[in-house]
Protein backbone atom coordinates (compact mmCIF):
# COMPACT_ATOMS: atom_id res chain seq x y z
CA UNK A 1 0.00 0.00 0.00
CA UNK A 2 1.22 3.45 -0.82
CA UNK A 3 1.60 5.89 1.41
CA UNK A 4 0.07 9.87 1.24
CA UNK A 5 2.20 12.38 1.25
CA UNK A 6 -0.27 13.74 4.22
CA UNK A 7 0.55 10.70 6.34
CA UNK A 8 4.46 10.91 5.99
CA UNK A 9 4.17 14.20 6.89
CA UNK A 10 1.96 13.39 10.45
CA UNK A 11 4.76 10.36 10.97
CA UNK A 12 7.81 12.91 10.74
CA UNK A 13 5.92 15.84 12.93
CA UNK A 14 5.11 13.00 15.23
CA UNK A 15 8.70 11.44 15.06
CA UNK A 16 9.91 14.84 16.05
CA UNK A 17 7.73 15.84 18.73
CA UNK A 18 8.19 12.37 20.61
CA UNK A 19 11.95 13.28 20.02
CA UNK A 20 11.35 16.43 22.01
CA UNK A 21 9.23 14.39 24.23
CA UNK A 22 11.84 12.59 25.30
CA UNK A 23 14.90 14.82 25.23
CA UNK A 24 17.11 15.21 27.91
CA UNK A 25 15.20 11.82 30.29
CA UNK A 26 19.02 10.54 30.55
CA UNK A 27 19.87 13.82 32.15
CA UNK A 28 16.73 13.84 34.61
CA UNK A 29 17.14 10.07 35.07
CA UNK A 30 21.15 10.23 35.93
CA UNK A 31 20.81 13.55 38.13
CA UNK A 32 18.01 11.42 40.28
CA UNK A 33 20.06 8.19 40.95
CA UNK A 34 23.13 9.88 40.38
CA UNK A 35 24.91 7.06 38.24
CA UNK A 36 25.92 7.33 34.83
CA UNK A 37 25.45 4.16 32.62
CA UNK A 38 28.76 3.99 30.34
CA UNK A 39 28.55 1.46 27.56
CA UNK A 40 32.54 0.30 26.75
CA UNK A 41 34.19 -2.63 25.11
CA UNK A 42 36.49 -3.85 28.05
CA UNK A 43 38.50 -5.44 25.26
CA UNK A 44 40.26 -2.27 23.67
CA UNK A 45 43.78 -2.05 25.40
CA UNK A 46 44.75 0.74 26.79
CA UNK A 47 41.34 2.66 26.51
CA UNK A 48 38.92 -0.16 27.89
CA UNK A 49 40.67 -3.44 29.07
CA UNK A 50 40.54 -5.99 31.69
CA UNK A 51 43.96 -5.81 33.48
CA UNK A 52 46.02 -9.53 35.07
CA UNK A 53 43.09 -9.12 38.41
CA UNK A 54 40.17 -8.35 36.16
CA UNK A 55 39.33 -5.32 36.75
CA UNK A 56 38.26 -3.03 33.85
CA UNK A 57 40.38 0.32 33.35
CA UNK A 58 41.98 1.73 30.92
CA UNK A 59 42.61 5.32 29.72
CA UNK A 60 38.96 6.33 28.36
CA UNK A 61 37.30 4.41 31.64
CA UNK A 62 39.47 6.71 33.95
CA UNK A 63 38.70 9.64 31.88
CA UNK A 64 34.98 9.04 32.38
CA UNK A 65 35.20 7.71 35.94
CA UNK A 66 37.07 11.04 36.86
CA UNK A 67 34.19 13.10 35.48
CA UNK A 68 31.61 11.27 36.75
CA UNK A 69 34.05 11.78 40.48
CA UNK A 70 33.81 15.59 39.80
CA UNK A 71 29.78 15.52 39.31
CA UNK A 72 29.02 13.73 42.42
CA UNK A 73 27.88 10.68 40.13
CA UNK A 74 28.94 7.00 40.17
CA UNK A 75 29.94 4.93 36.68
CA UNK A 76 28.07 2.13 36.10
CA UNK A 77 30.12 0.11 32.97
CA UNK A 78 28.06 -1.89 30.43
CA UNK A 79 30.44 -3.77 28.38
CA UNK A 80 29.43 -4.44 25.19
CA UNK A 81 30.94 -5.77 21.46
CA UNK A 82 32.05 -2.86 19.49
CA UNK A 83 29.40 -3.26 16.47
CA UNK A 84 26.50 -3.32 19.12
CA UNK A 85 27.63 -0.61 20.66
CA UNK A 86 25.59 2.62 18.82
CA UNK A 87 22.23 -0.10 19.03
CA UNK A 88 23.38 0.07 23.00
CA UNK A 89 23.09 3.61 23.20
CA UNK A 90 19.68 4.11 20.69
CA UNK A 91 18.19 1.58 23.25
CA UNK A 92 19.53 3.47 25.88
CA UNK A 93 20.75 0.57 27.57
CA UNK A 94 23.56 3.40 29.07
CA UNK A 95 23.76 7.08 28.83
CA UNK A 96 26.94 7.46 27.10
CA UNK A 97 30.09 5.37 24.91
CA UNK A 98 33.29 6.11 26.03
CA UNK A 99 35.59 4.28 23.59
CA UNK A 100 37.61 5.93 21.20
CA UNK A 101 34.22 7.06 19.41
CA UNK A 102 34.94 9.71 16.64
CA UNK A 103 32.56 12.25 15.71
CA UNK A 104 31.89 11.35 12.10
CA UNK A 105 30.16 13.10 9.39
CA UNK A 106 27.61 10.17 9.37
CA UNK A 107 27.45 9.67 12.89
CA UNK A 108 26.95 13.35 14.25
CA UNK A 109 23.81 12.93 11.82
CA UNK A 110 22.50 10.76 14.73
CA UNK A 111 24.31 11.33 17.80
CA UNK A 112 25.92 14.62 19.79
CA UNK A 113 29.17 14.10 21.62
CA UNK A 114 31.43 15.50 24.49
CA UNK A 115 34.56 17.77 23.49
CA UNK A 116 37.48 15.88 22.84
CA UNK A 117 39.60 14.37 24.98
CA UNK A 118 42.31 12.65 22.71
CA UNK A 119 43.35 12.80 19.35
CA UNK A 120 45.09 10.29 17.08
CA UNK A 121 45.58 9.16 14.09
CA UNK A 122 44.95 6.63 11.14
CA UNK A 123 47.60 4.10 10.10
CA UNK A 124 47.97 0.63 7.92
CA UNK A 125 49.66 -2.43 9.85
CA UNK A 126 51.20 -4.78 7.57
CA UNK A 127 53.15 -7.98 8.50
CA UNK A 128 57.02 -6.72 9.21
CA UNK A 129 57.88 -8.71 5.21
CA UNK A 130 55.47 -7.16 3.54
CA UNK A 131 56.85 -3.93 1.22
CA UNK A 132 53.58 -3.84 -0.89
CA UNK A 133 51.71 -0.88 0.91
CA UNK A 134 53.45 2.42 1.34
CA UNK A 135 50.39 4.98 1.01
CA UNK A 136 46.84 4.32 1.59
CA UNK A 137 46.17 3.93 -2.15
CA UNK A 138 47.79 0.40 -1.80
CA UNK A 139 45.30 -0.84 -0.18
CA UNK A 140 43.22 -0.98 -3.53
CA UNK A 141 42.87 -5.08 -4.39
CA UNK A 142 44.13 -5.80 -0.89
CA UNK A 143 42.42 -8.02 1.81
CA UNK A 144 41.95 -6.00 5.09
CA UNK A 145 40.70 -7.02 8.63
CA UNK A 146 38.06 -4.33 9.91
CA UNK A 147 35.26 -4.24 12.48
CA UNK A 148 32.22 -3.98 10.96
CA UNK A 149 30.96 -0.88 11.99
CA UNK A 150 34.21 0.99 12.46
CA UNK A 151 35.18 4.28 10.63
CA UNK A 152 38.79 2.73 9.77
CA UNK A 153 36.44 0.10 7.88
CA UNK A 154 34.99 2.73 6.00
CA UNK A 155 38.60 3.93 5.47
CA UNK A 156 40.08 1.18 4.21
CA UNK A 157 36.43 0.56 1.41
CA UNK A 158 36.80 3.90 0.44
CA UNK A 159 40.29 2.89 -0.80
CA UNK A 160 39.09 -0.24 -2.08
CA UNK A 161 40.41 -2.72 0.10
CA UNK A 162 38.41 -5.84 0.42
CA UNK A 163 36.98 -5.91 4.27
CA UNK A 164 37.59 -9.34 6.02
CA UNK A 165 35.26 -8.48 9.45
CA UNK A 166 36.29 -9.59 12.31
CA UNK A 167 35.39 -8.57 16.13
CA UNK A 168 37.88 -6.76 17.72
CA UNK A 169 41.93 -4.99 17.09
CA UNK A 170 43.38 -8.05 18.73
CA UNK A 171 41.59 -10.13 15.97
CA UNK A 172 42.84 -7.65 13.64
CA UNK A 173 46.44 -7.88 14.11
CA UNK A 174 46.23 -11.36 14.28
CA UNK A 175 44.85 -11.99 11.24
CA UNK A 176 47.42 -10.12 9.66
CA UNK A 177 49.97 -12.30 11.82
CA UNK A 178 48.76 -15.38 10.36
CA UNK A 179 48.80 -13.80 6.47
CA UNK A 180 44.97 -14.02 6.15
CA UNK A 181 44.63 -10.58 5.80
CA UNK A 182 47.35 -7.95 4.35
CA UNK A 183 46.58 -5.38 6.66
CA UNK A 184 44.13 -3.67 9.14
CA UNK A 185 43.69 0.04 9.17
CA UNK A 186 43.10 1.04 12.84
CA UNK A 187 44.00 3.63 15.82
CA UNK A 188 47.36 4.88 15.94
CA UNK A 189 47.72 4.61 19.99
CA UNK A 190 45.86 1.40 20.13
CA UNK A 191 48.38 -0.37 17.66
CA UNK A 192 51.18 1.26 19.73
CA UNK A 193 49.95 -0.18 22.91
CA UNK A 194 50.03 -3.39 21.25
CA UNK A 195 53.39 -3.34 19.78
CA UNK A 196 54.97 -2.38 22.75
CA UNK A 197 53.49 -5.32 24.47
CA UNK A 198 54.02 -7.85 21.96
CA UNK A 199 57.38 -6.43 20.27
CA UNK A 200 58.22 -9.38 18.69
CA UNK A 201 54.81 -9.98 16.71
CA UNK A 202 56.05 -9.22 13.44
CA UNK A 203 53.97 -6.76 12.52
CA UNK A 204 55.03 -2.62 11.46
CA UNK A 205 53.22 0.49 10.98
CA UNK A 206 53.78 0.69 7.09
CA UNK A 207 51.31 4.17 6.89
CA UNK A 208 50.39 7.10 8.60
CA UNK A 209 47.53 9.70 8.19
CA UNK A 210 49.00 12.67 8.35
CA UNK A 211 44.79 13.24 9.79
CA UNK A 212 44.29 14.27 13.32
CA UNK A 213 41.49 12.47 14.66
CA UNK A 214 39.42 13.92 17.62
CA UNK A 215 37.93 11.01 19.89
CA UNK A 216 34.37 12.27 22.25
CA UNK A 217 31.56 10.54 24.05
CA UNK A 218 29.29 9.87 22.13
CA UNK A 219 24.75 11.02 23.68
CA UNK A 220 22.12 10.33 22.22
CA UNK A 221 20.71 13.42 20.64
CA UNK A 222 18.71 16.01 22.89
CA UNK A 223 21.23 15.40 25.34
CA UNK A 224 22.16 19.06 25.39
CA UNK A 225 22.14 19.27 29.48
CA UNK A 226 24.40 15.72 30.20
CA UNK A 227 26.40 17.10 27.88
CA UNK A 228 27.33 20.67 28.87
CA UNK A 229 27.78 18.69 32.69
CA UNK A 230 29.80 16.35 30.90
CA UNK A 231 32.17 19.44 29.22
CA UNK A 232 32.43 21.33 32.29
CA UNK A 233 33.93 18.36 34.21
CA UNK A 234 36.45 17.21 31.13
CA UNK A 235 37.35 20.83 31.35
CA UNK A 236 37.78 21.14 34.93
CA UNK A 237 40.02 18.05 34.36
CA UNK A 238 42.13 19.34 31.66
CA UNK A 239 42.64 22.89 33.77
CA UNK A 240 43.75 21.14 36.87
CA UNK A 241 46.34 18.85 34.96
CA UNK A 242 44.75 15.62 35.32
CA UNK A 243 43.47 14.70 32.16
CA UNK A 244 47.47 14.89 30.51
CA UNK A 245 48.30 13.01 33.75
CA UNK A 246 46.31 10.05 32.65
CA UNK A 247 47.35 10.14 29.15
CA UNK A 248 51.10 10.27 30.31
CA UNK A 249 50.02 7.41 32.34
CA UNK A 250 48.91 5.15 29.51
CA UNK A 251 50.90 6.75 26.46
CA UNK A 252 54.16 8.35 28.00
CA UNK A 253 53.06 11.44 26.07
CA UNK A 254 50.03 14.35 25.77
CA UNK A 255 47.61 13.17 23.56
CA UNK A 256 44.96 15.09 24.61
CA UNK A 257 45.81 18.61 22.70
Amino acid sequence: MKTSFFSTALFSVGLAFSTLVNAGEIADRVEKTKTLLVGTEGTYAPFTFHDKDGKLTGFDVEIIEKIAQKLGWKTEFKETAWDGMYAGLNAKRFDVIANQTNPSPERLKKYDYSAPYNYSAGVIVTRADNDSIKTFADLKGKKSAQSATSNWSKDAREQGAIIVTVDSLAQNLEAVKQGRVDATVNDKLAVLDYLKKQPNAGLKIAVESDKKIPTGFAFLKGEEELITKVNQALEELRQDGTLKQLSIKWFGDDVTQ
